[in-house]
């Protein structure tokens, strides 16, 4: 029992991991942690929640979103072709017109739709291809605005190529200087293969010397000679980073063939890196120059899962020049993943919920603070489902978001009425 008296209790909560025939458990919360779980725990609370066996989850980790760029669909043109060199093309027209308080108001407005909707840590990026910094230094502000509820961490991300103009190596480290909580990079988008090599030498070489964690763009591009992802792993395993390093989207991986793939997967398994998926965003830009068989374009999720690498899942866009659709919901975004991922067996569905919760957190170097368990931070959420199945199936609702022990967001689900 604890030693001090909780401020919140929830009652007869099922958690991620319960089968049906586990009882529901309650969670004490005092302050700003869990004090205590058991079955009809003996204990009064101001506040109380009744769950009636309800899933209690921790909350969505939103592993990779561009949250300068959100909500700016069709700004000021709309992306015709859906490509995503034609989403930089109209980016880069719009980000010339971007000021700190046009960021400071978007980013904050998709953060909180994000956290109405179970989301308590992101990892956003940051376009620090301008010599202003504007993105960054709003985002680093939004940061710390949203600090006491979200945590936030914010990637400097050279949209534009780490070598494709004389001041973007600067700038980069500028950004790091300014505190970015990781540097980002984008290979196979530089000017040539060799540009793409060095520029992923010299992220490590700067995440080494600031001590921060590294999240690159490797390979979104359907061309199965985009091999980025082995020299990110290479660079891993050699400077003994490992689980400090994140391959996001690696797409080409999809399209390399077999022989190839194999003895990739055995350098990867070596090297321990993470990896994100984005599969609404990747399955809605690539195969655009297909005819049939069209690509999914979403990399090997299933195989990497099944290879004990951690896997996790990000929204990437809200409403912007490469998706002009989304709302933030990751249960979206791991719905999309059991069907292009093709993991439909309960274990696979198991492990996409678990790709937008405890993987993401691992992804993020979080996981030591996050989970519910006795000490941990009360931060978690309450779903309108009875299991991590359910709740990808059903989207179901997030009906409380409990933050640092204090409800920070309520939803009443919809409820239906039949009149035949």
């Amino acid at each position: 029992m604890p030693t001090v008296s909780p401020s919140l209790l929830l009652k007869h909560c099922r958690l991620p991991d319960d089968s049906p025939q586990v009882s529901p458990v309650d969670i004490a919360i005092a302050a700003d942690k869990i004090v205590a779980i058991a079955p009809q725990l003996d204990l009064s609370a101001p506040t109380v929640i009744e769950v009636a066996g309800s899933l209690v989850s921790p909350p969505f980790v939103e592993s990779h979103i561009h949250l300068d760029s959100a909500l700016t669909a069709g700004q000021p043109r709309v992306n015709q072709s859906g490509t995503l060199f034609e989403g930089i093309e109209i980016w880069r027209d719009r980000k010339q017109a971007l000021d700190f308080d046009d960021v400071c108001q978007r980013a904050m407005q998709a953060l909180k739709q994000q956290a109405s909707q179970g989301i308590l840590y992101v990892r956003t990026h940051a376009d620090v291809s301008e010599a202003s910094l504007t993105a960054l230094k709003a985002l680093l502000s939004v940061r710390e605005a949203v600090k006491d509820w979200m945590t936030l961490q914010v990637v400097a991300f050279p949209q534009d190529g780490l070598y494709g103009s004389p001041d973007s190596a600067d700038l980069l480290e500028e950004a790091l200087r300014l505190g970015t909580d990781v540097v980002g990079g984008i290979p196979h988008y530089e000017l040539t293969r060799e540009d793409g090599v060095r520029s992923v030498q010299r992220i490590f070489a700067l995440a080494t010397q600031y001590d921060r964690l590294i999240d690159i763009h490797c390979d979104e591009i359907d061309d199965d000679q985009s091999r980025f992802l082995e020299v990110v792993a290479a660079c891993a395993l050699r400077s003994g980073l490992g689980s400090r390093v994140t391959a996001s989207h690696t797409t080409a991986f999809a399209s390399y063939n077999n022989a190839y793939a194999l003895k990739l997967m055995g350098l990867l398994r070596r090297s321990q890196i993470n990896f994100i998926a984005n599969p609404l965003i990747n399955i809605t830009l690539q195969g655009r120059t297909d005819t049939y068989p069209k690509r999914r374009g979403v990399t090997r999720v299933k195989e990497l899962w099944q290879s004990g690498l951690n896997v996790s899942l990000g929204h990437d866009c809200i409403q912007d020049p490469w998706y002009s659709l989304g709302t933030g919901n990751m249960l979206d975004v791991a719905s999309m993943a059991v069907h292009v991922c093709q993991m439909t067996g309960q274990d696979e569905i198991q492990a996409c919920y678990d790709m937008i919760t405890t993987q993401g957190a691992k992804t993020l170097n979080i996981a030591d603070g996050y989970g519910i368990e006795v000490g941990k931070p009360a931060n978690l959420i309450v779903l309108d489902a009875e299991s991590p199945q359910a709740a990808i199936r059903d989207r179901a609702t997030v009906k409380a978001v409990i933050s640092r022990g204090q409800i920070l967001a309520e939803t009443t689900p919809p409820r239906l009425s039949w009149y035949l």
